[in-house]
Formats: C-alpha cells, sequence, structure tokens
C-alpha cells in the first residue's frame, strides 16, 4: 500500500466514515494541531525525562490519538472507531496526576517563562500546543457538535503540562526561570 492516495490533491481530506472536508476547516485544523500537540510529547518524551513522567507522557500520547480520531470521525460515525472515547475517568486521572506532582512544588509566586532544562523547555512548548488545540476544538465545535469532555480534557492537560515542566526543572536541579517584569 501506498502512502500517497492522490484523494488530497483538491485540497479536501477525508474523515473516519467517509466525509470529505477542506484541509484548512476548522475540524481538521483542530485535529491537526492534536496530532502536533501529540509530536510534541514524544519530543518531550526524546530529552531523558525521568521514568515516571516518561511513562506518564506515553498515556497522554495514547490519548491525544483517541482524541484527535474523534475528532477525524464523520459527525454520527464515531461508534466505528477502534479505540474507547476519553470520558470522565480520563480527566479525573489528569486532575490526579495535578495533585501529585503538584505536591512536590514549591509554591509558585511569581510567574516563570517557558524555559529551564531541554525537557521542561519542551514540555512548556506541548503546554502551548495544548492551549491552541483547545482553542481550535472549540473553533470546530460551532460548526458542529463535539463533546464537552474534549475540551475539558485539553484544558486540564495544559495544566498537567504546566506541572510537570515545572517538575521536571525540578527533577533536574535546573528551578523555574522567573519572569522580572520590566521597571
Amino acid at each position: 500500500m501506498r502512502i500517497y492516495t492522490k484523494t488530497g490533491d483538491d485540497g479536501t481530506t477525508g474523515l473516519f466514515g467517509g466525509l470529505r472536508l477542506d484541509k484548512d476547516s476548522a475540524r481538521v485544523e483542530a485535529y491537526g494541531t492534536v496530532d502536533e500537540l501529540n509530536s510534541a510529547l514524544g519530543l518531550a518524551r526524546s530529552a531523558g525525562l525521568s521514568a515516571d513522567l516518561d511513562e506518564l507522557l506515553g498515556v497522554l500520547q495514547e490519548d491525544l490519538f483517541c482524541l484527535g480520531a474523534e475528532l477525524a470521525c464523520a459527525p454520527g460515525k464515531e461508534a466505528s472507531l477502534p479505540s474507547k472515547a476519553l470520558g470522565d475517568a480520563d480527566i479525573e486521572r489528569l486532575e490526579h496526576s495535578i495533585d501529585v506532582h503538584e505536591a512536590e512544588l514549591p509554591m509558585l509566586r511569581n510567574f516563570v517563562l517557558p524555559g529551564g532544562s531541554h525537557a521542561a523547555a519542551a514540555l512548556h512548548l506541548a503546554r502551548t500546543i495544548c492551549r491552541r488545540a483547545e482553542r481550535n476544538v472549540l473553533s470546530a465545535g460551532r460548526d458542529t457538535t463535539l463533546r464537552p469532555t474534549l475540551l475539558v480534557y485539553l484544558n486540564r492537560l495544559a495544566d498537567l503540562l504546566f506541572v510537570l515542566a515545572r517538575r521536571e526543572n525540578q527533577l533536574s536541579g535546573r528551578g523555574d526561570v522567573p519572569w522580572t517584569p520590566r521597571r
């Protein structure tokens, strides 16, 4: 089987279930950004994270693949997807991870700049992509009905990625990069 099909040469792409959309549609932009986020997590994982954070990011990548698949599915055809949809238990898992990792961190007393260790900087980049994915899913939801769980999941994931970036800086001995306002 060839990787190229030539069916998208006209600027459209196919969703699971057969529907075709323009490649610049809000829905395609949303699942493309989720894919970009997943790639950013892969980049963060390649930066030498601690074993527990690497394992957590692996689970998050699986979640994002499921979320992206749901976005890339024609409305009403979600039952044909090979994976289970994200739900409340997945959001609770994110919240638990936030609580566990945040408990190890010093209290945040100022804004921080993205940076520190290579791994932390990659996690900060993933966080910003996650926020864009959240905005894109919101936009896509104006054209079609999307489950609110997708937005909640992305919102919570961005919070987790912020905490994990701080935690990775702490574990690497670098600490957060404080933002100092201009005077």
